[in-house]
């Protein structure tokens, strides 16, 4: 693992890969734009925006107002700057342009003094290829002010309370479908209690039906029983009178 360890190794020592970034920053601040690998343009960038933070330092408008210990307290800081920058940037003219054209046009930019394209990838090896320049001038007046704090807390204030009342909305939803759900359940609960009574009172009216020839049938049955009682004293009387007829 390779903690603590940044930037790219690129298949190269140390004292290559440096060698390689001084040449390339060199003609970065000549020319303004190269084009090398996507992995070297990134790791350029890095180097190539501490240089050129360098050369804004103490740019050349500054020293035109400055006199007595001023002016050279600025010279020997602007001196110390070029003596940095030189370990990094190996031609004369190179440096007058960092020292000179770049820190005008960078002074007031806060960083970001590069922007690295993609151009396609390498025949051969396809390697990925990448163009990297240095950006125009810069104009503070299309920079983007966030707005102050105290603007922006009317704006949470509204924004929270937007959300107090979207809650206030949803827990009545919520309640009103509880509410529903529960008058649902009810109205359920009393169509099945209808129902179940309804059963009832048809199985009570089924078994009143059932006991009602039951006991019609002992009704049917008594005038049978009884017919033969009335009829004996009938076929006693003959007898009676046939034995008054013999004495």
């Amino acid at each position: 693992m390779r903690h603590r360890k940044s930037g790219r190794r690129l298949g190269r020592n140390s004292s290559h890969r440096k060698a390689m970034y001084r040449n390339m920053v060199t003609s970065l601040m000549v020319h303004g734009r190269i084009k090398t690998t996507e992995a070297k343009a990134k790791e350029l960038r890095r180097i190539a925006d501490r240089v050129i933070t360098m050369g804004k330092r103490v740019p050349p408008s500054s020293l035109d107002n400055l006199s007595g210990e001023e002016l050279k307290a600025a010279q020997a800081r602007r001196l110390h700057f070029i003596r940095r920058a030189r370990r990094w940037v190996n031609d004369k003219e190179a440096l007058e342009r960092l020292f000179g054209e770049y820190a005008e046009r960078y002074k007031q930019r806060p960083g970001g003094y590069t922007r690295i394209l993609k151009v396609g990838y390498r025949s051969g090896d396809q390697a990925p290829m990448a163009m990297i320049e240095l950006v125009g001038d810069f104009d503070p007046s299309q920079v983007k002010v966030r707005a102050p704090k105290q603007e922006a807390a009317p704006v949470a204030e509204a924004a929270s309370e937007e959300a107090a009342v979207e809650e206030a909305a949803s827990e009545e939803a919520a309640v009103e479908e509880a509410a529903s759900e529960e008058a649902a359940s009810e109205e359920a609960a009393v169509e099945e209690a209808a129902s179940e009574e309804a059963a009832v009172e048809e199985a009570a009216v089924e078994e009143a039906a059932v006991e009602e020839p039951a006991a019609e049938e002992p009704a049917a049955e008594e005038p049978a029983a009884e017919e033969p009682a009335a009829e004996e004293p009938a076929a006693e009387e003959p007898a009676a009178e046939e034995a008054a007829s013999e004495e």
